[in-house]
């Protein structure tokens, strides 16, 4: 009897290089290529195995980078095949660009070459599992995951203004005469600046006027590195279809967070992440078979195709939803016709119950970052990763939302999404209600005199470590939902179940509640 194996396969880094991106367009484009390059692992495998996860569903956004063979799918064919089309994607941007720019760049011109070898070398860590079981070839794939072997660019030169870690890509870099730590002389800057000068205007869309920076593919004053060119250049249509990678839908534009005039808008960041799932692979569906897992992966991949085309263009794009997943954002119309907090909170409270679409007893943390229109995109994926790791942390099957201002300072609340229509019950001591308009400053002032007062315990000043009129003066402008705060104690606060931790809980949704209500639309 020939003893049945089974392979698992992930690839690094993920998360990082989703996350240095400067525009939407960066998101799409790492996005896109992550999936590119899991579909081509995908397509190698061996004729004498077979693909559990992810299902197939003829479509490649949203692709997992995590896949479960069965069979013996070797290392150094996942390694080889995924090398070999980073390299493609690699060759096919850097001909494309020296190609375009040749009338005032000429081929000699150019030393960058063995740099973007390099990054088609080191950029990718592969990781490779096996067992005789699902379960023994996931546990290894999470062990040899532990022994990390990723080795970093080395490089000389000055940094990209996306990231300011990795060198800027220009014809120059990796020059002969380049030495580590090496500072660009005046000549050396000034023809970077003209390369980039020279790439924006070949980048330039016909109706990109010089003083919209915010529509244009790429603003003459970024400097970016070779994986951020490349996750920028792979949007480009022609390029896109020449090397089989997801285009953006027709008339794509980024999103006008802030411009020159100062007419920016607050956005609605969202990354959601299903809990437990592993666990309920293990537990619930490995045990009655291959056919289990392939169902659930499809069923999954399908959930998020749907939910990739449940916002509309005009408020919002999801960037990714790959298997149990995602990320997008909320926005309005243009600069001057900004998202309504009302709108965003309205939209949040019915994702969880889009979430439970996919039909299985899986539940979903997020991260929701409402933020101000200046603070740098990167930020703000940081902001959303860490607000759904805190609502993993206090218990899973929750939201956690950050609301994040220009100096980067936040005030946060994470609750059960069953709680998340409180902050639509306030009423202030006029008798206003949700809808119409009222008056947050009421609670927000009494809180503060109340925790000015040493009402209100607090973590520097825990002495009466009592949380009882903290909810009694909830239960005032939140009619009814005090004798909730007591009752469902430990199931609202999770493994924090204290009195300063309820005290935090009233604090978040005050504070949440006072701000939405301030930027609102």
């Amino acid at each position: 009897m020939t003893e049945e194996i089974y392979t698992a396969i992930s690839f690094a880094p993920v998360q990082g290089f989703i996350e240095k991106s400067r525009k939407l367009r960066d998101l799409y484009g790492a996005s896109g290529l992550l999936s590119y390059l899991a579909e081509r692992l995908v397509e190698a495998t061996p004729a004498n195995c077979e693909v559990i996860s992810p299902a197939s569903i003829n479509l490649q956004r949203g692709m997992p980078n995590r896949l479960l063979i069965r069979g013996d799918y070797p290392r150094n064919l996942v390694e080889q095949t995924l090398l070999q089309a980073w390299q493609r994607v690699l060759d096919q941007c850097r001909q494309w660009v020296e190609t375009r720019l040749q009338d005032t760049f000429p081929r000699e011109s150019y030393h960058w070459q063995e740099v973007w070898a390099k990054w088609g070398r080191y950029h990718w860590e592969i990781f490779w599992g096996h067992g005789d079981s699902i379960q023994t070839a996931m546990k290894d794939l999470e062990t040899r995951k532990l022994r990390r072997d990723w080795v970093a660019v080395n490089w000389v030169g000055e940094s990209s203004s996306l990231s300011g870690v990795d060198a800027i890509a220009w014809p120059g870099l990796g020059a002969l005469n380049s030495n580590p730590g090496w500072s660009l002389s005046p000549s050396e800057r000034q023809q970077m600046e003209s390369f980039y000068e020279a790439l924006a205007e070949r980048l330039s869309s016909p109706n990109a006027s010089e003083e919209d920076t915010v529509g244009r593919f790429l603003a003459t004053n970024e400097r970016l590195s070779v994986p951020e060119l490349v996750k920028r250049l792979v949007t480009w249509p022609q390029l896109a279809r020449e090397l089989g990678i997801s285009e953006l839908e027709s008339g794509f534009t980024d999103i006008h967070r802030n411009t020159r005039d100062g007419k920016g808008q607050w956005t609605g960041w969202f990354m959601g992440d299903g809990d437990h799932v592993g666990d309920y692979l293990q537990k619930e569906l490995t045990p009655i078979g291959d056919e289990a897992v392939r169902d659930f992966s499809r069923q999954m991949r399908e959930w998020g195709q749907d939910f990739s085309k449940s916002l509309s263009r005009d408020h919002g794009r999801v960037v990714y939803a790959g298997g149990d997943d995602f990320l997008g954002v909320l926005y309005g119309q243009a600069s001057d016709r900004p998202l309504a907090t009302s709108q965003a909170l309205d939209w949040l409270m019915g994702l969880n119950a889009q979430w439970q679409q996919h039909g299985h007893p899986i539940t979903v943390s997020v991260g929701f970052v409402w933020v101000s229109p200046n603070v740098p995109q990167r930020d703000v994926l940081q902001h959303c990763r860490l607000a759904q790791k805190r609502a993993k942390n206090l218990g899973r099957d929750r939201v956690t939302i950050r609301i994040v201002f220009n100096s980067g300072q936040f005030v946060e609340w994470t609750c059960r999404w069953q709680d998340l229509d409180v902050l639509q019950s306030y009423c202030d001591r006029n008798g206003t209600s949700w809808g119409n308009n009222p008056n947050w400053a009421h609670i927000f002032t009494d809180w503060a005199q109340l925790k000015a007062r040493h009402a209100i315990p607090s973590r520097q000043n825990p002495t009466a470590g009592d949380d009882t009129i903290a909810i009694e003066f909830f239960d005032l402008y939140f009619p009814g939902y005090g004798q909730t705060l007591f009752d469902q104690a430990a199931d609202i606060l999770g493994p924090k179940n204290d009195p300063l931790a309820m005290i935090d809980w009233i604090n978040g949704a005050i504070h949440t509640g006072w701000y939405l209500a301030a930027n609102q639309g």
